[in-house]
């Protein structure tokens, strides 16, 4: 089940840590329907031809029941932006590492603040396991780290 945005809502109010989910700084104008827009966090060119790592303005923790899709936003993808490594586990906490290749015609300057990257919400049934990776409490775009 995707989560709507009355449920994504509520669900950053929770007192009940079993369901908070952390999006910050939450803003109102990233909410979408049944989605959340991710901003860019700095000012970045997505060069012509190259895969760009971009990190997300917001800190995100996933509870153990919910596990989010990462979509590029259909406005840079109608500017040839692809993206890669999309699926955010079920207790997550950071910044998200975004990975926008530039298919396109020219450079593509992204502002710091930017709606990039669509984070789809889905509850996970009987979810108790919590992503515990190398990833876990990133800050900032991250490199592939060595297995």
């Amino acid at each position: 089940m995707i989560l709507s945005a009355h449920e994504i809502v509520r669900r950053t109010h929770s007192e009940c840590t079993q369901e908070r989910l952390v999006i910050a700084p939450y803003s109102t104008e990233s909410q979408q329907p049944a989605s959340y827009d991710l901003r860019a966090a700095d000012n970045t060119t997505l060069t012509r031809g190259a895969c760009t790592l971009v990190s997300s303005l917001e800190w995100v923790e996933l509870p153990p029941d919910t596990a989010g899709t990462l979509r590029c936003r259909s406005s840079l993808g109608r500017r040839g932006v692809l993206m890669g490594a999309g699926f955010v586990d079920p207790g997550f906490r950071g910044q998200l590492t975004l990975c926008l290749t530039n298919l396109g015609h020219e450079d593509i300057l992204l502002q710091k603040n930017d709606r990039i990257v669509q984070m789809i919400l889905h509850e996970v049934l009987n979810g108790s396991e919590r992503y515990s990776g190398r990833y876990q409490d990133s800050c900032g775009a991250v490199e592939a780290k060595e297995s």
